[in-house]
């Protein structure tokens, strides 16, 4: 674990030695605060929560999440410090882990970094401060899950650009496996276990339960385990990329 550690730190600092990383957080808290106060009408709603903040999430994370997770594996592989990465007296995994840990802290400080959202929220009325951390828990979550598989698809292709399209769009069908459009063009000829399958797979079903305050097993569950089986997949990509 101290070697998955190690290219942790080393991870972290990379991002704050490029102006990647501020321009990251700057688009991020641009966009939250555009979504929260213009689109979501969070003044005029009249509500002492942060609904309106956390509904964009998934939508902001589409977008903003791939573009971090794009450059972990096909610069690596592009630049050709790939080798030198895993020529290291370090294990695979813990390079994979440590990448993926380095790429979701930073996501992490991004999303810290709205704290003012909680004390606005605060000082205008008498929010339930408990939905408010289980929101934020929830968010973190199915970062993880967007970076997770970006990173997947990261370690498949040397290009950036194709990495990041590929990542928006396994994440979209991710978001849209939930919604009742997808669902209705499966039950017509789907058996029921097929189509409860499908749904159990959507991003905003889990977040949405999250968001209203229902932390459930399940949904924990299910964002571990994304996490855990595209890391995996990750794994495999890059071990099948050495051998080759």
């Amino acid at each position: 674990m101290s070697l998955a550690l190690t290219i942790f730190r080393r991870e972290l600092a990379g991002y704050f030695a490029t102006p990647l990383a501020f321009v990251f957080i700057v688009v991020f808290l641009f966009a939250t605060g555009i979504f929260t106060f213009y689109v979501g009408n969070f003044f005029s709603a009249g509500r002492a929560d942060l609904q309106a903040f956390f509904f964009f999430h998934p939508w902001l994370y589409l977008f903003l999440i791939p573009a971090i997770s794009m450059r972990l594996w096909a610069e690596e592989r592009k630049s050709g410090t790939i080798e030198l990465l895993l020529t290291l007296p370090i294990p695979l995994w813990a390079a994979v882990f440590g990448k993926f840990l380095a790429a979701w802290v930073f996501a992490g400080i991004a999303l810290a970094l709205t704290f003012p959202m909680w004390i606005t929220v605060n000082y205008l009325g008498d929010p339930d401060n408990g939905v408010i951390i289980g929101s934020y828990l929830g968010s973190f979550l199915m970062a993880g899950g967007y970076l997770a598989i970006g990173s997947a698809m990261s370690a498949a292709t040397k290009n950036q650009v194709i990495a990041f399209v590929v990542s928006v769009v396994v994440c979209f069908l991710f978001m849209l496996s939930g919604l009742p459009l997808v669902l209705e063009f499966f039950s017509g000829w789907a058996p029921q276990v097929l189509v409860d399958v499908i749904a159990s797979f959507s991003f905003l079903s889990h977040f949405d339960s999250i968001q209203k305050g229902v932390i459930d097993i399940r949904d924990l569950i299910f964002f571990t385990s994304l996490i855990a089986f595209w890391l995996l997949v990750n794994w495999l990509l890059v071990d099948a990329n050495r051998a080759g």
